[in-house]
C-alpha cells in the first residue's frame, strides 16, 4: 500500500512539472512562425492564394492573455506578444469594469458584430475570397463579411463601423490589412479588453504551409494604450468544409427566450 502511494505521489508530482513545462513554453511562444521556405500557391493574377475556411485553435476569443478558467471562460494560453497589454491607467480599471459586467456588456453577448480583431478569432471558422481587386473575408457569426480592397480606394471621411474601414496590398507573399474608422463599441475578447474609435490596425496575413496562415495583428490606440503592440496566431485550414454556415445569434437568443439588451439589430445601428 505504501509503495502504491509513493508511486502515485511521484506520478502526479511528474505530470505536475511536465505541465508546468508545457504552460512555460506556450506563454513564451504561443504563435505560429513565418516558414521563408514555403511558396505558397497563386491566383490566376499571381498573389498568393489564401482562399479557403479557417479557423483558429485557440481561447483568444475569451481572453487575449494566457488565463485560468472562470465562469464560461475556458483557460488558455495568450496571444498578446510579451504578454502584456500597455493600457493607460484609466483604462486599467475600465478593463476591469468590462470584466466584471462581461455577461451583460460582451457586445458578443448582444449579438453586435464582434469587430477586428476578434472576428478573426471567434470560435467560428471564416472564410476568404480572392479576386484582382479584392480579398474578402466572411465569417459565420451574424453575416459578418470584411470587403478589403487591394487597389487603390480612397477613405471615406468620418466613417465609422464595427468592421472598420480597411485597405490591403501585398508585400512579398504578405497580405497587409490596414484599417481605421471603427465606432470603438467593440471588445478584443470576453475578458473584456478594449479599445476606442482612435483604433488603427494593421494586419498581417502569411500562408505558411498548406494548411496553416500566420497572422499578425498591430493595435495602435492612443487613447487607451501606452504604445502599439501586437498579437500573433495560426488560423488552420478545413478540409471538410465546402463553406461557412450562418450563426443566426440574434433569432437563436431568442428562439431560447433570452433577452437581448439593445433591442433589433435594425434598431440599433449596427453597421
Amino acid at each position: 500500500m505504501k509503495k502504491r502511494t509513493i508511486g502515485a505521489w511521484v506520478l502526479m508530482c511528474a505530470l505536475a512539472a511536465s505541465a508546468a513545462v508545457v504552460a512555460g513554453q506556450g506563454a513564451k511562444q504561443p504563435a505560429t512562425t513565418t516558414n521563408s521556405a514555403y511558396k505558397p500557391p497563386r491566383t490566376p493574377d499571381g498573389q498568393p492564394n489564401l482562399q479557403g475556411i479557417w479557423q483558429v485553435r485557440n481561447t483568444a476569443n475569451w481572453d487575449v492573455q494566457s488565463h485560468g478558467s472562470a465562469y464560461r471562460i475556458p483557460a488558455g494560453f495568450g496571444v498578446v506578444e510579451g504578454e502584456e497589454i500597455p493600457y493607460q491607467p484609466w483604462a486599467v480599471s475600465k478593463k476591469q469594469e468590462n470584466f466584471k459586467n462581461r455577461l451583460t456588456e460582451d457586445p458578443v453577448e448582444k449579438c453586435y458584430m464582434a469587430g477586428v480583431p476578434r472576428t478573426m478569432y471567434l470560435p467560428y471558422p471564416v472564410q476568404i475570397l480572392q479576386t484582382p481587386e479584392a480579398v474578402v473575408i466572411v465569417s459565420s457569426y451574424v453575416h459578418t463579411w470584411r470587403y478589403i480592397p487591394t487597389v487603390a480606394l480612397p477613405r471615406i471621411d468620418g466613417y465609422e463601423a464595427w468592421m472598420g474601414d480597411p485597405r490591403g496590398r501585398w508585400d512579398g507573399n504578405t497580405l497587409v490589412v490596414e484599417s481605421v474608422g471603427f465606432n470603438g463599441q467593440s471588445w478584443f475578447d470576453h475578458s473584456g479588453n478594449f479599445y476606442s474609435e482612435a483604433l488603427k490596425l494593421t494586419e498581417r496575413f502569411t500562408r505558411v504551409a498548406s494548411d496553416a496562415i500566420s497572422y499578425e495583428v498591430t493595435i495602435d490606440d492612443p487613447k487607451v494604450f501606452t504604445r502599439p503592440w501586437k498579437m500573433r496566431m495560426p488560423l488552420y485550414l478545413h478540409t471538410d468544409m465546402p463553406r461557412v454556415l450562418e450563426d443566426e445569434c440574434y433569432l437563436d437568443a431568442e428562439a431560447a427566450g433570452k433577452p437581448i439588451r439593445g433591442g433589433h439589430p435594425e434598431d440599433r445601428g449596427a453597421k
